[in-house]
C-alpha cells in the first residue's frame, strides 16, 4: 500500500480512507481506561469488608459487614424463616470444602444414618 494521496488504494468494506485511519504509532484509544477504576465485583468486596459496631450480649464489638449479613441470616434461619434458610443453604452448597470438611460431613452423615436406622428396629 503506497501513500501517494490514496489514488491506487480502493476504499470499501473494511478499507477505510487512508486520511482517517490511526497513524502509525497512534493507539485508537490514546486516553485508555482511567487507572484505578474498579469493576463492580471490587466495589461490592470493599464495601462487605468495612467495619460496622454491633452489639452482642450487651458489649459493642466491630465486624465486617460480610460478617454481620451472615450472623442475620443464621439469627433469621434459626427463628423458622423459610427464606432465609434457602439462601443459608444455597450459600452453603456454594462454597467449597476442604476435603477434612467433607471427611466430617461424612461422618455426620453416617452417624444420622445410623441412628435413623436404629430408631426404625
Amino acid at each position: 500500500m503506497s501513500r501517494n494521496n490514496g489514488r491506487d488504494y480502493e476504499v470499501g468494506y473494511g478499507k477505510p480512507p487512508q486520511n482517517t485511519q490511526f497513524k502509525k504509532g497512534q493507539s485508537g484509544n490514546p486516553r485508555g481506561r482511567p487507572s484505578g477504576s474498579k469493576n463492580l465485583a471490587t466495589l461490592v468486596s470493599v464495601a462487605l469488608n468495612e467495619p460496622v459496631i454491633v452489639v452482642e450480649n450487651g458489649g459493642r464489638r466491630k465486624i465486617t459487614k460480610r460478617e454481620a449479613i451472615i450472623k442475620q441470616l443464621v439469627n433469621r434461619s434459626t427463628k423458622a424463616d423459610w427464606r432465609a434458610i434457602k439462601i443459608l443453604l444455597d450459600i452453603v452448597r456454594e462454597s467449597s470444602f476442604s476435603a477434612a470438611d467433607e471427611k466430617v460431613i461424612e461422618q455426620i452423615k453416617a452417624r444420622w444414618h445410623a441412628k435413623k436406622g436404629d430408631s426404625d428396629v
